[in-house]
């Protein structure tokens, strides 16, 4: 029996550039690293494509960006910061808390910083990935994390004529803080949770904002404030006080799952809060009307804002919902006809979440591209961080892992405790690699695809929580708790694990 080219090497180990090599700096790549640190594993890096941490908070810096999630949850359970100024802090204020953790955690020797990952391909002959850079580096590990995370490649419509636009454009991933909005005349398309956030800071400089709405979404109040002083001072002389309004705000979210993925009915009364906030804050009857969604809350993403209705009251803000039939110099042309004169557009479509990585990033050892094995058949992992056919590589925020009703970085947490018990395992069997079995991954999967058709988000509507397919690859269909309880401990048994010289050997005989 002939030998496979990729075992074509010595059976001698082979010594990587670094154990550990994490892909990204938000925060799924900074816990990852700063818990190898923890466990005492100090031989790993970090790529980053650009020249700063920060991930999407880095990326997004469009006016009005925040979080929907209250910051004393939204943070490191392990790095509590008593000083958030408000409860859903804005962008920068976040992006801060993560060159924080960077800079106490010793972690800028670390990031090698303007450095892409290209390509990553898995060498059966060495259990070692080979990760091609955009600087034309190779550089070697034995474990890969991926820390991109779903929202890191922005969608932009597919509309006749965007290429002909003469003024200008940009994604709200990609603003443009030199452009001057004052007296423009301004198209938005896109309705989603970035639009909410920055048509309100642009409404009020432009002459005129035309909002191209394809589907209302759901939109209720933003319970936010400032943090008041002496609750800083408190949170920081007695932090358990503030691990208390954590875990409030934890479980008060937590609680949310029930209508979302237990009985969906109980949306219904989301629905009627809604109804309600638009009746409040819309005085005009016919707009009250285009702005009522006729799907169930949560079906797609819940949206939430105390200025969004109040900035489409405005006199030179008009809501558009005829579509778009083509887009020219410097118009748009509504499928009613209408030609709409513009000086810019500005694109609120939000990210490729259901397709979050680009073909040829991940080559598993018989050469199969990742991209290409999910675009075929929807993204699947299991518990969203092991890939079967892909040894040693983990994904954080990977697939059926977001949430609609709480923290992602409670989910993040969970992850990066489970991989570390991969490692720890390997390492215990003297072993090179582990890779999750097939037939746990499918049966994992199938029952979850099982438990989504239950919840929300299968009601009827169309979401960017779903393939064109209808598959839904994005979200974990029960409480975080639950994820956490399922991943807190390592099964041996769901994984295969080998070494080296017992794969050469093998397909030498």
């Amino acid at each position: 029996m002939n030998a496979p080219a990729y075992f074509n090497a010595p059976a001698a180990p082979v010594t990587p550039d670094v154990e550990t090599l994490i892909i990204g700096t938000g925060f799924a790549g900074l816990c990852m690293a700063i818990q190898l640190q923890k466990a005492g594993r100090h031989s790993f890096m970090l790529l980053e494509k650009a020249e700063d941490v920060g991930g999407t908070w880095r990326e997004n810096t469009y006016p009005g960006c925040a979080c929907d999630v209250p910051s004393h949850l939204y943070s490191f359970s392990f790095e509590p910061n008593p000083d958030w100024s408000r409860m859903y802090s804005p962008q920068p204020e976040i992006q801060r808390y993560i060159r924080h953790c960077t800079e106490k955690y010793g972690l800028r020797p670390h990031i090698r910083f303007n450095t892409e990952m290209k390509r990553c391909e898995f060498d059966g002959a060495s259990a070692l990935w080979h990760v091609h850079t955009g600087t034309g580096e190779i550089i070697t590990a034995r474990y890969l994390v991926s820390g991109m995370g779903p929202l890191h490649k922005p969608v932009y419509p597919k509309i006749a004529g965007l290429e002909t636009f003469k003024g200008k454009s940009f994604h709200s991933a990609h603003w443009d803080h030199e452009y001057d909005f004052t007296g423009k005349r301004v198209a938005v398309i896109g309705t989603g949770a970035s639009a909410i956030q920055f048509v309100p800071q642009v409404a009020g400089k432009v002459e005129e904002l035309h909002l191209f709405q394809r589907t209302p979404p759901w939109v209720l109040p933003k319970a936010d404030r400032d943090m008041k002083p002496w609750e800083q001072k408190l949170f920081k002389a007695l932090p358990f006080l503030q691990r208390l309004f954590r875990s409030q705000i934890y479980l008060r979210m937590e609680s949310r799952a029930l209508g979302f993925t237990v009985n969906p009915k109980l949306m219904n009364k989301i629905a009627e809060m809604g109804r309600k906030y638009i009746a409040s804050q819309i005085d005009d009857p016919a707009l009250r009307e285009k702005l009522t969604p006729d799907y169930m809350p949560g079906c797609k993403r819940l949206l939430i804002s105390n200025d969004y209705y109040a900035a489409l009251n405005r006199a030179n803000v008009t809501l558009e919902t005829d579509g778009i039939k083509e887009v020219r110099a410097s118009s748009i042309i509504t499928n009613d006809g209408r030609e709409i004169e513009v000086d810019a557009i500005i694109y609120g479509t939000g990210f490729e979440a259901a397709d979050p990585i680009n073909p040829g990033q991940f080559i598993g050892p018989d050469g199969k591209d990742l991209h290409a094995h999910w675009e075929k058949n929807g993204a699947e992992a299991y518990y969203g961080i092991s890939v079967s056919g892909y040894p040693n590589l983990f994904f954080l925020s990977g697939p059926n892992t977001g949430l609609g009703h709480n923290s992602i970085i409670f989910m993040i947490e969970a992850q990066v405790n489970y991989i570390l018990q991969c490692l720890d395992e390997v390492e215990k069997r003297g072993a090179d690699m582990l890779d999750v079995r097939q037939n746990v991954q499918d049966a994992f999967n199938e029952k979850l695809q099982k438990e989504i058709k239950t919840t929300v988000w299968s009601s009827g509507c169309t979401s960017w929580y779903q393939r064109e397919d209808g598959k839904n690859t994005t979200l974990w269909p029960s409480f975080t708790m639950r994820y956490w309880h399922e991943t807190r401990r390592l099964h041996p048994n769901d994984y295969a694990f080998s070494k080296v010289s017992e794969k050469i050997a093998l397909a030498a005989d």
